[in-house]
C-alpha cells in the first residue's frame, strides 16, 4: 500500500511536469535541494543577502550620498597622522579615507601593524548594509515572554535564543539589533535577578552595590518578599545627557519592560539633546507638562507598563527645582551613557553642580564608555573629585551587552569604538546613624 501511494505520487509529478511550464526546471532544483541537504551542503549565498562582497564601497565613491557626503566631512575636518596635513587618500583595504597621501598611507606603521585597516572596514560594510534596502526580519522582536520561559542574560547569544528573537546568523544582524538593543539590556543586566554580573571577587559588583541593587530587586520582585508592600509609583529611570538613547522606538525600550513583565516604569531621558520624534508618533500619544514643549517635559506613553518622559533641560535644574523629588533608591535608579566625564569639552559640565546633585540622591548611578581608556578615565576624575563622597558599585568591567557595531570618529577615521563597551557604577556615600549615649 505504501509502495503504490508513493508510485501514484510520482506519477502525479511526472505528469505536472509534463504540463506545466517550468514545472520540469521545479523539479530539478527540488531534487538538488534534497541532494544538498542530504549531504549537508549548505545552499549557494543568495546575492541579495549581506556579505562583505556586496557591501563593500569606496565612501568616496558609495552609492550612498550619505557616506559620500560623510568622507567630504573626513576630508574637510580630520587631519592626516603622518604629516598632519588634510586627508586626501582614501584607503584601498578599508575603503575609508585615512591619509594625506598614498605614500603617508605606507609610511604609517601603527596603522599597518595593529590592522586598524580590519576595524575600518567593519564600519564600512555596517554603514552600507544600513543602507542596502534589504528587508531587515532581525528588528522583528518578540513580544511578552512566557511565565514558563526564562530569560538568560549571560551573552547576547543566550539572550536572544531564550526570548526567541529571529535567528541572527550573520555578524551584519548582529550589529544592527546589538546596536538598538544595547541601551535598554544594559540597564536591564543590572537591575534583573538573573543579572551576568555577580560580588567580588568573582565579579565587579562591591559589598555597597549589591547593597544598592538589591534595594531595587526588593521592589522589582515584591512576591519574592512576604513584607513587601505594593508600590505607588512605577520605577523610574533616569538617564542624564540622552543623546542617540532619546530616538530609539518605544518598542525597543519596550524589551526592557518584558524583562520585569510585572513592573512599570518611567523612562526619563535628560539633557538639552535629548528630543522625541513627534511626527513618528500619534499626538494622543504625547502630553505636555504645562508651559511650552520646549521647556517643558513631553510624556509618551507606550502602555499602562512603560512611559518615556523628555526633559530639554540640565539636570541640575531639575534638581534644584526639586522636580524628581523625592529621591528613593528602591524605586530609582540613574545611566549615564558614555558621558565624558573628563574630558575637556564636558568635563567643567559634568564635575560641578550635575554630579554634586547627583550623588546627593544616594541613588546608584551606572556609567558606560566607549572603550576601557574612556571608562577607567571618567571614573578616575569622578574619584579624584569626589572620593570621599562616593561609594563603588561596580568597577569598571567589559559591559554584556555593549554593541557590536563598529562606529567611527569623523574627526579622527582611524579611532573606531562601540557603544557601551564598558560599565561601572557608584553612589553618593550613605552614611550610617550613630547612636550617642
Amino acid at each position: 500500500m505504501i509502495i503504490s501511494r508513493l508510485s501514484t505520487a510520482s506519477q502525479l509529478r511526472v505528469v505536472s511536469s509534463r504540463s506545466l511550464p517550468g514545472a520540469r526546471l521545479n523539479q530539478s532544483r527540488s531534487i538538488v535541494g534534497f541532494v544538498r541537504n542530504a549531504l549537508g551542503i549548505d545552499p549557494p549565498p543568495n546575492p541579495d543577502e549581506p556579505q562583505v562582497s556586496n557591501r563593500f564601497f569606496p565612501w568616496d565613491q558609495s552609492p550612498s550620498p550619505d557616506l559620500r557626503a560623510r568622507a567630504e566631512r573626513i576630508k574637510k575636518l580630520a587631519l592626516c597622522p603622518v604629516t598632519g596635513k588634510n586627508i586626501e587618500y582614501t584607503c584601498p583595504i578599508s575603503g575609508i579615507p585615512t591619509h594625506h597621501s598614498r605614500e603617508a598611507w605606507e609610511k604609517d606603521e601603527n596603522y599597518h601593524k595593529n590592522k586598524v585597516y580590519e576595524k575600518l572596514k567593519k564600519v564600512n560594510i555596517y554603514e552600507h548594509d544600513l543602507r542596502s534596502g534589504r528587508s531587515f526580519p532581525e528588528f522583528d522582536f518578540p513580544n511578552v515572554q512566557g511565565m514558563d520561559r526564562a530569560v538568560n542574560l549571560q551573552n547576547w547569544d543566550l539572550y536572544f535564543y531564550t526570548r526567541g528573537f529571529y535567528s541572527m546568523d550573520t555578524e551584519f544582524q548582529l550589529a544592527t539589533v546589538t546596536k538598538m538593543l544595547s541601551y535598554p539590556l544594559t540597564i536591564a543586566s543590572v537591575m534583573h535577578e538573573y543579572s551576568p554580573y555577580s560580588l567580588y571577587p568573582r565579579g565587579p559588583v562591591t559589598l555597597e552595590g549589591l547593597k544598592s541593587i538589591s534595594a531595587l530587586r526588593y521592589t522589582l520582585y515584591p512576591e519574592q518578599h512576604k513584607s513587601a508592600t505594593p508600590k505607588d509609583r512605577p520605577t523610574r529611570i533616569f538617564i542624564l545627557g540622552a543623546r542617540a538613547e532619546s530616538q530609539l522606538p518605544g518598542h525597543v525600550w519596550k524589551q526592557l519592560q518584558y524583562l520585569f513583565p510585572t513592573q512599570s516604569f518611567d523612562i526619563h531621558f535628560i539633557g538639552p539633546e535629548c528630543a522625541v520624534n513627534e511626527g513618528k508618533v500619534p499626538s494622543e500619544a504625547i502630553s505636555v507638562s504645562g508651559g511650552s514643549s520646549e521647556t517643558q517635559p513631553l510624556t509618551k506613553k507606550i502602555d499602562d507598563t512603560l512611559s518615556l518622559v523628555y526633559h530639554p533641560q540640565y539636570f541640575h535644574t531639575l534638581h534644584e527645582a526639586q522636580d524628581f523629588f523625592p529621591y528613593d533608591p528602591y524605586n530609582d535608579i540613574f545611566f549615564t551613557f558614555h558621558p565624558g566625564y573628563a574630558s575637556p569639552e564636558n568635563e567643567a559640565h559634568w564635575m560641578g553642580d550635575t554630579m554634586k546633585d547627583l550623588l546627593d540622591t544616594k541613588c546608584a548611578i551606572f556609567t558606560t564608555g566607549f572603550n576601557k581608556a574612556d571608562m577607567l578615565s571618567d571614573i578616575n576624575i569622578v574619584k579624584q573629585k569626589y572620593g570621599k563622597e562616593l561609594d563603588m558599585l561596580m568597577e569598571p568591567t567589559k559591559n554584556l551587552f555593549g554593541s557590536t557595531k563598529w562606529e567611527l570618529n569623523d574627526l579622527n577615521p582611524q579611532e573606531v569604538y562601540q557603544f557601551n563597551m564598558y560599565i561601572a557604577g557608584f553612589r553618593g556615600k550613605r552614611y550610617h546613624a550613630v547612636k550617642y549615649t
